[in-house]
């Protein structure tokens, strides 16, 4: 079922809503999936097979082969019981498979709450404490709905580049009981779910969206974050790193010398920085800044220099939004989920939500 979110401030029903989740980009060649039992394509019906049938599927030339024939330009496989495995991993729900942009999409449409066991054991460890567990439920749930429709054909990735997902997993009980306990319960701001972005380790002070992506929002501003795990790290750029990296911002400087830190954003990090090379000198700055250090494989962008070339930090991750390590030693010092929630997300309140179709 498609749907709309309407937040409900006095009562909250549940809502069996389903997402379509991007699991991969297949270009031309051959995917093998496992139990499934129907198969549709533009015609209707193609074939059934029993439990445990494998297919073989192929993108080819603008359109998908299945079992050797052309069958169009998308494909459901829905089993009869259990789940249906692709590429040695399990998923829930069906897959649909569709011939988009140069390759097949691979697509788990997946009722919500069981979508999140598949993503809280990627995105936290069950060994944090269960209130952070609850706390990251909810994000992950709210970062689902806001992104409905955010896509023609999909809602959102199964990788980090949205939120982690790995299917149906046998995931430690703690995952289920933090999904339970805050079931049908998002993150609002003025009546619509937030932009619930995440990370993993602030370095001990979050940051701003502004400062990370040149766009405001008011519930997500750099906050204290004392109990966060703030490790040191250390990175050497590589010079032909640097130079690929600089290529992708379209700037070319020959073999580059060096590096020198401008300006810092609010929260303390790299927010202006001049690079120096053979063909001349280019001053990045935020969100240019950001998107260069990270593509040099820089942890965080809470920096310093050493020897103008060498990056010294803290934390893991853009910074902005809950802080996963922050969370765990905020639950760790008696915190609730929805402390932890009000501490990175400001203004914002727990609502809860239902599903009205659309017509």
């Amino acid at each position: 079922m498609r749907g709309l979110v309407a937040l409900l401030w006095l009562f909250s029903l549940a809502s069996a809503l389903e997402l379509r989740v991007l699991l991969f980009r297949a270009p031309e060649g051959e995917v093998r999936l496992l139990g499934g039992h129907a198969v549709w394509g533009p015609a209707g019906v193609l074939f059934s097979r029993g439990e445990g049938a494998s297919y073989r599927v192929r993108y080819l030339r603008g359109q998908l082969w299945l079992e050797g024939k052309p069958v169009g330009d998308r494909l459901s496989f829905v089993p009869r019981s259990g789940d249906l495995e692709v590429a040695g991993r399990r998923y829930p729900g069906f897959l649909r498979v569709l011939a988009r942009d140069g390759g097949a999409l691979w697509i788990n449409v997946v009722e919500l709450e069981t979508y999140l066991e598949g993503v809280l054991p990627g995105e936290m460890p069950a060994s944090f404490p269960l209130e952070a567990l609850k706390a990251q439920a909810v994000i992950a749930r709210t970062y689902a709905l806001a992104r409905l429709g955010s896509d023609p054909d999909y809602d959102l990735c199964a990788t980090s580049r949205c939120q982690v997902y790995l299917g149906r997993v046998e995931a430690n009980p703690r995952y289920r009981a933090a999904i339970r306990a805050t079931r049908g319960r998002l993150l609002a701001y003025r009546g619509r779910p937030v932009k619930a972005v995440y990370h993993a380790d602030s370095g001990g002070r979050t940051a701003s969206s502004r400062e990370v992506w040149g766009k405001a929002y008011p519930y997500l501003r750099t906050q204290p974050d004392p109990y966060t795990r703030a490790r040191l790290w250390r990175l050497t750029p590589d010079a032909e790193a640097v130079r690929r990296a600089l290529s992708r911002l379209g700037i070319e400087l020959g073999q580059v010398a060096g590096f020198e830190v401008l300006g810092r954003t609010e929260s303390g990090r790299i927010g202006a920085l001049r690079v120096r090379g053979s063909g001349g000198t280019a001053v990045l700055r935020t969100p240019q800044v950001t998107a260069f250090l990270r593509a040099l494989g820089l942890p965080s962008t809470l920096a310093r220099l050493e020897d103008g070339w060498t990056f010294v930090g803290q934390g893991s991750g853009h910074g902005v939004g809950l802080s996963q390590w922050g969370a765990k030693g905020l639950a760790e010092r008696g915190y609730g989920w929805r402390a932890i929630l009000g501490h990175y997300y400001p203004g914002t309140v727990i609502a809860p939500y239902v599903v009205e179709a659309r017509r």
